[in-house]
Formats: structure tokens, sequence, C-alpha cells
């Protein structure tokens, strides 16, 4: 796997971002910073993708007449965006409200809905060294046979699968065993600790790293601002800290890990190593607001 591109799918996102200036009143105005971005975790990662230098291929869906406006946003980066328009659903949106390090999101997944697996064709994945996907798109998958085929195919063509499990919430609502038997095979679990804790059901974060990297080649357990627990299947776990900076906004910070983990893995298939680059890659991330890299 040294070298080579990224196929990522998945969601699809016109972001709202809303930061109010104090706290929110109810039934009458508070002031706040308001703006649009484009977004969704796996068109983030494929974004920040890009812009570590990787070379990406995104697949997606959006809303009738949104194909130019998001496969510009994602060329931007150096992606080539494979996009498909559904005329009988709008693109996802999210209202993201940030309070600090803190974010509540109310969620349309919209045409995000209707991807699937079966959406990353046999060519792309011919060209591809890795596959990455998020928890979102199996959380709403209408065939989670998909999935198992999905990572056979890749399998088959010596790919990794890559996962970030996306939200502890959905988690624990889809089903902790019920999730890992989905993704059975994957190659990396890239979780925050929440994420692991539902995986799991432990507490402590070297274990909970520990625990995940007896189904998975490597473990990138992210612990906020503490830093990253790294687990590599039959090894010690290991640790790299965080970096620190000013914090504007933290959408993305997850997915920029993500990318700067599977950019460096290519190079070096060094799992503390890729942990480092995502580490400064999501210290970039949460100095800007909104969940990609500035333009």
């Amino acid at each position: 796997m040294a070298g080579g591109r990224i196929v990522v799918f998945g969601d699809v996102i016109d972001d709202i971002v809303v930061v109010p200036t104090g706290p929110i009143r109810v039934n009458t105005d508070t002031p706040s910073s308001i703006r649009h971005r484009p977004g969704g975790s796996a068109a983030n990662v494929a974004a920040w993708l890009g812009s570590a230098g990787a070379e990406v291929d995104f697949v997606g869906l959006v809303g009738e007449g949104d194909i130019d406006r998001h496969s510009a946003a994602l060329q931007t980066f150096g992606v080539t965006p494979h996009l498909t328009a559904l005329p009988s659903l709008p693109t996802g949106a999210i209202v993201v409200l940030v309070d600090g390090q803190n974010r509540s999101m109310l969620t349309e997944r919209g045409a995000n809905a209707e991807l699937g697996p079966d959406d990353v064709t046999d060519a792309l994945l011919d060209s591809a060294a890795l596959v990455h996907f998020s928890g979102y798109s199996v959380f709403a998958s209408r065939d989670l046979e998909d999935f198992p085929r999905l990572i056979e195919r890749a399998a088959a063509r010596g790919i990794g699968i890559s996962v970030d499990p996306g939200s502890a919430g959905f988690l624990a609502d889809f089903g902790a065993q019920r999730f890992l038997d989905v993704i059975a095979g994957a190659t990396f679990l890239l979780p925050n600790l929440d994420e692991g804790r539902v995986l799991t059901g432990l507490h402590d974060p070297k274990e909970v790293a520990s625990a995940l990297s007896e189904h998975f080649d490597a473990v990138a357990l992210t612990l906020g601002e503490t830093g990253v627990m790294v687990a590599v299947r039959g090894s010690e776990c290991r640790y790299t800290q965080a970096r620190a900076g000013n914090i504007v906004d933290p959408t993305g910070a997850g997915d920029a890990f993500s990318a700067g983990f599977l950019a460096s893995w290519l190079h070096h298939q060094d799992p503390l190593l890729a942990a480092e680059a995502g580490v400064a890659l999501a210290a970039r991330a949460v100095s800007l607001l909104g969940g990609r890299p500035a333009a």
C-alpha cells in the first residue's frame, strides 16, 4: 500500500455553522456568526486528504442542481469527484451550533441516505490503495450486506479499508456488536474515545484501544486535547500527544485526523507516525471555521 489513490465514499453536506456570541436566548434573538460551508464527514476527509497531497476519488450523492457546486468545492483541494444527483431528495444539511469545544448538530441526511458501498465501482477499486468510509453510511444503509461485499472486493485486490465510526450516539442506537460485525475485515478503525467506549463497554483509553485492536490491524483512538492512543494487533499500545492550538471551531477535527493518518500511512506504514500526522492536521482544522481546509 505504498503510495496510491484513496477512495472515499459517504456524506456530502451543506453545513450551516452557528457560533452564538453568548448563551442562546429562548423566544428572542441571539447575535451570532452564521456561515455556510460545504461539509459531510466523508467529503471533509477527502478535502483534507487532497490538501495533504494525497490522490483522492470521492463518491457521493447530492440533490438536483448541486453537482457543480459540490464538485468544484472538492476539486479546489485536488479531489476527483464522482457525484450523482438525485432529483427526489435534497443535498444533506446540518445546522452546527458551536459552543467552545462543544458542538450540537441538527441533521438532515437528504440524498446521502441512498448511497451505498455498491456505488464504489470495481474500476475505482482497481486503481485504489485504500478505501475510507464512516459509520454514517452504515447507520442509514438499507442493505448491510453491501459492506461485507465491499470489504471482500477490496481484500481481493489487496486494498485496505479504513472506518471512522462517526457518532457515539448513532453507534449506541445501531448496536456495537452489530457495527463490528458489519465492518469485520476492515484494516483500520479510527474512533474517538466516546465511540471506542460504546464499541467495547470499557472506560480506560488503553484498554479500549487494546480491545479494539483484536478486530483490526491498527486502531487510532483519538482523545481530544489529550492526544491519540495507537494500538496495533498483537502489540503494546502507544501514545502520541495532541498539539496545542487556537480553537475556533472543532468541526472536522476528527475528519482531518483521519486524513492525516491515512495519507501518512500510505507512505510510511508506521501507525505512530500516521497518528502524529493526523494530530498535526487536526490542530489546523480546529483553528478554522467549518470542517474543511481553507480554500
